[in-house]
C-alpha cells in the first residue's frame, strides 16, 4: 500500500499564529457539529469522542467544544453543515480530493474552483479522481510512546486487527478498514498503546512522483491557498514524497 499522502507532508512549517489558532478552531467546530448528528454523548458515539480528543490536543476552548457538540445533536439552533469532496487535478497532474465542511455549498464550489483555477490546477468531474484512492481508517503512534520493543509493537499492531503499516521517522502509520478504526484503535490502546490522529483518510492506490521544483512549488502554493479556505477540512493528493 502506498504511504499516507495527506498535503501536510509537503507543508512549510508556519508560526501558529492567533489568526492560524481560530482557524483551526473554525474547522475544529465544524467537524465535531457534524460528528454530534450522531449523538452528543462521548461514550455513544466514537468518531465525536476522536474529534473532540483532537480539539483537546489543539487546546481549544472546552466552551467552544461543548457550543459545536450541542449544535450538531440539536440542544442549539444553528445553520446545517454538510460534508462534500471535491476532485481535481493539481500543477503536474497529480490527482486531489478536497474535503469540505460548510453552511453554502454554492459558495464554497465557487472559491475552491477559483483557488484551483489560479494556482495551476483544473476542477474535475464527479468520479474522475475518487476512483484513484481507497478510503481507510487511519491512526499514528509514536515510537517512543511505548515501552514495546521494534518486533513486540509490530505484533501488537498486527493483533490489533490493523490491515496495513509503515514507519516515517519516530511515527509509525497504522492502517485499517473503515469500520475497524475505532476496534483497532481501542485494542491497541488496551495494550496501552497510545493513539494520535485517527480517523478517515483517503489514501492513493499508486503515487506519482515529481521531481521538478518549480511543479513542487507550484503544488505546495496551491495546498496552502486550499488550507486557507475557511471551508476546506483536508486536502489528499497522490503526489509522493
Amino acid at each position: 500500500m502506498s504511504g499516507h499522502s495527506k498535503w501536510s507532508t509537503i507543508k512549510r512549517k508556519k508560526g501558529a499564529t492567533d489568526a492560524k489558532r481560530s482557524q483551526v478552531f473554525s474547522k475544529l467546530s465544524k467537524l465535531i457539529t457534524v460528528a454530534a448528528r450522531a449523538g452528543g454523548d462521548l461514550e455513544m458515539n466514537a468518531s465525536l469522542r476522536m474529534i473532540v480528543e483532537k480539539a483537546k490536543q489543539s487546546n481549544m476552548p472546552a466552551d467552544n467544544v461543548e457550543r459545536a457538540i450541542k449544535k450538531g445533536s440539536g440542544e442549539l439552533e444553528g445553520v446545517r453543515m454538510e460534508e462534500i469532496i471535491y476532485e481535481a487535478y493539481g500543477p503536474g497532474g497529480i490527482a486531489m480530493l478536497i474535503e469540505c465542511i460548510t453552511d453554502n455549498t454554492n459558495r464554497t464550489l465557487s472559491e475552491v474552483k477559483n483557488i484551483i483555477s489560479k494556482l495551476g490546477g483544473r476542477f474535475g468531474s464527479e468520479g474522475s479522481v475518487k476512483w484513484m484512492f481507497d478510503q481507510k481508517g487511519y491512526l499514528e503512534i509514536k515510537k517512543s510512546g511505548s515501552d514495546k520493543n521494534k518486533e513486540e509493537l509490530e505484533l501488537a499492531i498486527i493483533d490489533a486487527g490493523a490491515e496495513d503499516f509503515s514507519e516515517k521517522n519516530e511515527v509509525i502509520e497504522i492502517y485499517t478498514k473503515p469500520e475497524d478504526l475505532y476496534k483497532v484503535k481501542n485494542n491497541l490502546e488496551e495494550q496501552g498503546i497510545k493513539t494520535e490522529n485517527a480517523g478517515l483518510d483517503w489514501i492513493p492506490k499508486d503515487e506519482v512522483k515529481i521531481d521538478d521544483e518549480k511543479i513542487i512549488s507550484q503544488i505546495e502554493k496551491l495546498f496552502e491557498a486550499l488550507d486557507e479556505q475557511d471551508d476546506v477540512n483536508e486536502v489528499y493528493s497522490n503526489l509522493g514524497e
